[in-house]
């Protein structure tokens, strides 16, 4: 059985985003992800944790500026000092969460430019080895251009072509099957394909981004496939409920309380 972890970002956004931790335990979720926790105090995401007996799924490294419309450093060779920095700004993060993979973002650079894509070669490398000693894994995540224009990692073929290449252990792939079924379609045969390099799964329906619940994939028959295939990471809910968080949890019912 799947076992989900609610987007404390997208998920509960009716209450304060420390009060959401609460919300998902009492939804029946034994795990969470979010974007970013860097506007709250680390050790008080991990007590909030600890009182719900939350499992911390993921959460991303620093994006910059996210409001200026910036998505990660990566690619991005005059901001290399930068991403070094926000390796540092995250890590007592995870040691006060306890998660186990780190998203780093591409950023917004062209994949047709030699120096982005040495840059982001670089960076990944750089980052995964500087989480490795703290047993932590990294994944990088291909976004949808119609989301994201312009964002460098818009291809999941390119992506597990650089993770096999680079051969790094603790190097994986974040498969969202959002983002998965606009940019290429045949989800099922690309998770069959790429599960041996898979480190976390996301979801939400295509093409609102709502609930799992309709519209073009099939889900219970992915959530029994990802049991077919033995994948046992965490499937991260990064939707937007379509009001009430709550109110859309049916499709859930069947899987909560699972442990983590």
């Amino acid at each position: 059985m799947p076992r989900f972890a609610a987007n404390l970002s997208m998920m509960f956004t009716e209450v304060p985003f420390l009060d959401r931790f609460d919300a998902a335990a009492k939804a029946g979720f034994t795990a969470v992800e979010f974007l970013f926790p860097y506007e709250h105090p680390a050790d008080e995401v991990g007590a909030r944790l600890k009182r719900n007996g939350l499992t911390q799924a993921l959460f991303n490294l620093p994006p910059g500026d996210w409001n200026a419309g910036e998505k990660g450093f990566a690619a991005l060779p005059a901001r290399f000092d930068d991403l070094k920095r926000s390796l540092e700004t995250a890590l007592p993060y995870a040691k006060a969460t306890g998660v186990k993979r780190l998203h780093l973002m591409a950023g917004m650079a062209s994949r047709s430019d030699r120096l982005a894509v040495e840059q982001f070669y670089k960076s990944v490398a750089w980052t995964a080895e500087f989480f490795a000693p703290h047993g932590l894994d990294v994944v990088i995540e291909p976004i949808n251009p119609r989301n994201v224009p312009g964002y460098f990692l818009n291809d999941f073929l390119f992506a597990r072509g650089l993770i096999e290449e680079l051969k790094i252990p603790n190097l994986k792939l974040q498969f969202d099957i959002y983002h998965c079924q606009i940019i290429h379609g045949d989800v099922t045969m690309h998770l069959r394909e790429m599960m041996p390099i898979i480190g976390h799964i996301q979801i939400a329906s295509i093409p609102s981004r709502n609930e799992p619940d309709g519209e073009e994939l099939n889900y219970p028959f992915l959530f029994a496939e990802l049991d077919r295939l033995g994948y046992s990471g965490f499937v991260g809910c990064e939707y937007n409920p379509r009001g009430k968080t709550t109110d859309g949890l049916a499709w859930f019912k069947p899987y909560a309380g699972a442990k983590s």
